[in-house]
């Protein structure tokens, strides 16, 4: 089995040998590219073509919230985790609007570093529960859950089921439609009338919805209080 090819985005040097260190401590893991900001980290990946990117928001050149557009557009299999100085909820929901699938403080990093890209390599979702739960807490006062209305699996048909999945996940909707083995029209049918159904206006909404009615899972850090 190849390894698992990261790329690491940061205008700290320090920084970026210090995510080098904890990954390449992991077996199996490599770093390919290192990049000190964001036009470099999106020209890296297209070279390159990592499995996961670890990105910065604040670097120069172009912040890393586009350069996660970017990457996303041209590399879409790479997964990107998000490592930050900052923890708003404002930023959370732009880092997810963005298409990134991990959101890691930098001074948790040292703790939760391997997990969150052990969580990615596994398709899944990496917050840790402060951020969840404080991303949550706001969505729940203006989306109530399906479960409420009937339930999800009543609201949704079993196909719409997958494909919230799917997109929860960080796939396109070219990805989905390959997934699911229908015609990209077919799929991005599917996705408006999903959207539509569930009044929600961004895929950041859409992973936000997913998470709380048990769609796709949030990965934690262990010993730390659960999502409610």
């Amino acid at each position: 089995m190849s390894n698992l090819r990261i790329l690491v985005a940061d205008d700290h040097e320090v920084v970026r040998h210090g995510v080098r260190a904890l990954i390449e401590g992991h077996g199996g893991w490599e770093v390919c590219a290192e990049a000190c900001d964001g036009r470099e980290a999106v020209e890296k990946a297209l070279q390159f073509r990592p499995d996961v990117v670890v990105l910065d928001i604040g670097m120069p050149n172009l912040n890393g919230l586009e350069a996660t557009h970017q990457i996303l557009r041209s590399v879409p299999q790479s997964r990107v985790l998000i490592l930050t100085m900052h923890e708003s909820e404002q930023v959370v929901r732009e880092v997810l609007e963005a298409g990134a699938r991990g959101f890691l403080l930098k001074s948790d990093a040292g703790r939760d570093l391997v997990a969150a890209i052990e969580a990615l390599e596994r398709q899944k979702t990496f917050f840790t529960s402060k951020v969840a739960e404080m991303v949550l807490e706001t969505f729940l006062k203006h989306k109530p859950r399906l479960a409420d209305e009937g339930g999800i699996r009543e609201f949704l048909t079993p196909r719409e089921r997958e494909i919230v999945q799917l997109l929860a996940e960080g796939k396109s909707t070219k990805e989905v439609a390959v997934t699911l083995r229908l015609s990209v029209k077919t799929a991005e049918t599917h996705r408006s009338n999903i959207m539509r159904k569930l009044n929600l206006h961004s895929i950041s909404e859409l992973v936000l919805f997913a998470v709380r009615n048990n769609i796709v899972h949030v990965v934690q850090v262990p010993g730390e209080s659960r999502i409610p």
